[in-house]
């Protein structure tokens, strides 16, 4: 008889579900795989578009919710959400029984999941680690998630080599590079006319794509900040701007208010989404003039579109970023002169770093090989020299 490896994929967002969309497609279309689906986080909150309906209708079976977002972004309500979290994940991989969880990326809820995961004594992967970005408190939480993972996939080598410094055996750490990437080779993209009937809004001669979140290593920068990016959009009063919501971060609402009564300011050029989704989303990046932001679909999907992004800030600092991408502190000049520059088309190709696509398949291949007896007992790697 054929024994069936289950492998459980967490998802708390509309940016990780998005990255691990095709992951759960070669997962669930492989006979030798059990695909087990674990949704949290801002997929079950109204306030964030209840995304959880788009996983089901994309074909997936949920296999548990973990309710854990209290209605609060301040570090202490994060905090809570967290605890909520961690007493969530322990029912939910304690009724699964899966062979091995997948985490991705650094965001709190995540975090909780890999510390059920060790306490249930079950095998851990983690993707996108030994990246950087040292604005964030995710900054800390990824480099944790690496420590409690087992199996490893980087997105670039550099990011392999920073996984294998923090101790991690080198055969167990893979470059399979960034899977966002196969988004944008695998699914059907809008063209500009579907794109425009789809979100009910017209684009512009100019347009910008914009998301921004809290910079969590700061304290009440958030207002002051996104300030200075209205503030610096008031220069270009001919673009269309497209508004994604910030994610469940402390101060995130904030935000929301801001973005809220810059549309009503603005009605005929500016619209607001709390979730687009990963179609129109690549889609509306693919037809416009510039990402702004801080957002790692800036740093990473953005160049592979061939698509300048604005960053701005700390947020992203320390990834490795293509010439596409131009950096600005977070000031309404430096922005401003950050967008000519963007708007100029003067930017230098360069490869994207993230690599070519084809991640996922790569990912699952490995997954299903991978010898997991006594992979729970790890050793510490020392670089020797």
């Amino acid at each position: 008889m054929t024994v069936v490896r289950k492998i459980c994929v967490v998802t708390g967002s509309r940016a990780d579900y998005g990255l691990l969309y095709w992951l759960m497609k070669d997962i669930q279309a492989d006979a030798g795989l059990e695909l087990q689906l674990v949704a949290t986080g801002m997929h079950l909150s109204p306030e964030f578009g209840s995304t959880w309906q788009q996983i089901a209708a994309d074909g997936f079976n949920i296999s548990h919710k973990v309710e854990m977002l209290l209605s609060s972004d301040t570090p202490v309500g994060i905090s809570k959400a967290m605890g909520l979290s961690l007493i969530g994940f322990a029912d939910a991989l304690a009724a699964l029984q899966p062979d091995i969880v997948v985490v991705l990326g650094d965001r709190f809820e995540i975090f909780a999941a890999a510390q059920a995961a060790m306490n249930l004594r079950i095998p851990l992967a983690h993707i996108h680690g030994g990246e950087l970005s040292e604005g964030a408190v995710d900054d800390a939480i990824r480099h944790a998630l690496t420590k409690l993972s087992h199996l490893h996939f980087t997105a670039t080598e550099t990011y392999r080599h920073r996984v294998i410094q923090l101790g991690e055996q080198p055969e167990r750490v893979f470059n399979v590079g960034a899977p966002g990437l196969d988004n944008i080779h695998r699914l059907p993209l809008l063209d500009r006319a579907a794109l425009e009937d789809s979100i009910g809004f017209r684009l512009g001669a100019k347009n910008f794509l914009v998301t921004f979140h809290p910079v969590t290593l700061e304290k009440q920068t958030a207002g002051e900040q996104f300030e200075a990016l209205l503030q610096a959009l008031d220069g270009f009063d001919d673009a269309h701007i497209l508004f994604t919501h910030s994610n469940a971060d402390a101060d995130g609402r904030a935000m929301a208010g801001l973005i809220e009564a810059y549309r009503a300011k603005h009605p005929d050029r500016v619209a607001v989404f709390v979730s687009l989704g990963s179609v129109r989303y690549l889609s509306a990046m693919r037809h416009v003039d510039a990402v702004v932001g801080n957002s790692s679909s800036g740093i990473i999907e953005a160049p592979a579109l061939g698509v300048a992004t604005v960053n701005i800030g700390d947020r992203q600092r320390g990834r490795l970023c293509a010439n596409s991408v131009i950096h600005c502190q977070p000031q309404a000049a430096a922005i401003q002169a950050a967008l000519q520059v963007a708007l100029s088309k003067s930017i230098p190709p360069s490869d994207n770093p993230y690599g070519q696509g084809g991640a996922s398949g790569r990912i699952k291949a490995i997954l299903k090989q991978a010898d997991l007896s006594g992979i729970l007992k790890k050793r510490f790697y020392d670089i020797s020299g």
